[in-house]
């Protein structure tokens, strides 16, 4: 497995992480440390966590899967393994006091708060990549840099990154760091895949020319490009299928993005491109994240050692120019497929 530093920080990583969003609800305990060690055997070394998984989150599961991965890492070498983890951000209130109507802002009191229960939770001394997990344009960008910069200072973190940021939030941030001379974005972790790749545009720009690393999530569609959803499938036990039968208005909101007649139309055909090149969709879509040069790590997730064995694939498949001339084809025939109009959206 190939390595990669996190944009201009220290840090190298292995260039497949294990993102744990199901350890303490799709996946238990005992599953979640079989999971971890077939990765480390696997030559992974990079683990992504957040305060707030497992997913969906819930107050009863909060911290949960930190707490998984924690008591796993407790028995590893610590210095052999790069641990990744999140401050929420707004819009999730219920496991913080209320501030500014509901809102969980990303000021100085709550980072330290979020960081100090982190590392309580993944019995550690330090946090290799701490990241903002949606951002908060409202506030003064410099008050959250500070408070990030400071836990650097402190020793207590590594590198920072931001996560569901868009171009203008990332160029704005690292602005407002060179400005006021505080710690840089380093990464940023955003949703990137077959069915979604419009971090291509002006996104992968800005991580090139700025030295930012992007870690996309969900390189599988959120499960799509496993194929498990065509021809109107729903899977037991798989979240899309969840949401959509037992969801809330946004939760089947969010589904049908990702579940919808475009997508699957497209998953269809990669599945034949990647039949062509005698391997699967779910090994082809981890494989096509990894070969884009603003990528330093892609995040693949995994409820069974099964799952991950079959994303693992890619860890040696390089695409050859006439399969992503095919990918890049399809594409145009069937743009953006999580949008209604196949406009790529910013």
């Amino acid at each position: 497995m190939d390595s990669r530093r996190l944009g201009q920080s220290g840090i190298v990583v292995s260039d497949i992480c294990l993102g744990t969003m199901t350890f303490g609800l799709q996946a238990d305990e005992a599953t979640s440390f079989a999971i971890m060690d077939r990765a480390t055997e696997a030559g992974i070394d990079f683990f992504d966590a957040a305060e707030i998984y497992p997913v969906p989150p819930s107050a009863e599961r909060y911290g949960v899967t930190e707490q998984i991965v924690g008591r796993w890492l407790k028995a590893k070498p610590r210095e052999q393994t790069i641990i990744a983890t999140k401050v929420t951000g707004p819009g999730h209130g219920w496991f913080r006091p209320p501030v500014r109507g509901g809102f969980t802002a990303l000021d100085r009191r709550q980072i330290m708060r979020a960081c100090e229960d982190s590392l309580r939770r993944l019995q550690t001394d330090y946090i290799d990549l701490y990241q903002i997990h949606w951002p908060d344009h409202g506030m003064r960008q410099e008050d959250t840099l500070e408070a990030l910069t400071e836990l650097v200072k402190q020793g207590k973190v590594r590198a920072i990154g931001c996560s569901n940021q868009t171009s203008w939030g990332l160029m704005k941030n690292l602005w407002t760091s060179e400005k006021h001379h505080l710690a840089r974005f380093d990464t940023v972790q955003n949703n990137f895949s077959l069915i979604n790749r419009r971090c291509e545009n002006e996104l992968a720009q800005v991580c090139r020319m700025e030295g930012v690393s992007l870690l996309p999530y969900s390189p599988l569609g959120g499960g799509v490009l496993t194929g498990k959803y065509n021809d109107g499938a729903l899977p037991e036990g798989a979240r899309f299928s969840d949401y959509l039968v037992n969801g809330g208005e946004r939760q089947k909101k969010m589904a049908k993005r990702f579940v919808n007649e475009r997508t699957l139309a497209t998953t269809a055909r990669l599945q034949q491109i990647a039949a062509d090149i005698g391997t699967t969709v779910t090994t082809l879509s981890v494989a096509w994240s990894k070969q884009h040069n603003f990528v330093a790590s892609t995040l693949i997730g995994a409820t069974t050692v099964e799952q991950l064995n079959e994303s693992l694939k890619a860890a040696d498949l390089i695409l050859d120019a006439e399969t992503l001339r095919r990918i890049d084809d399809l594409d145009v025939e069937i743009p953006n497929p999580m949008t209604e109009d196949g406009l790529r959206r910013l």
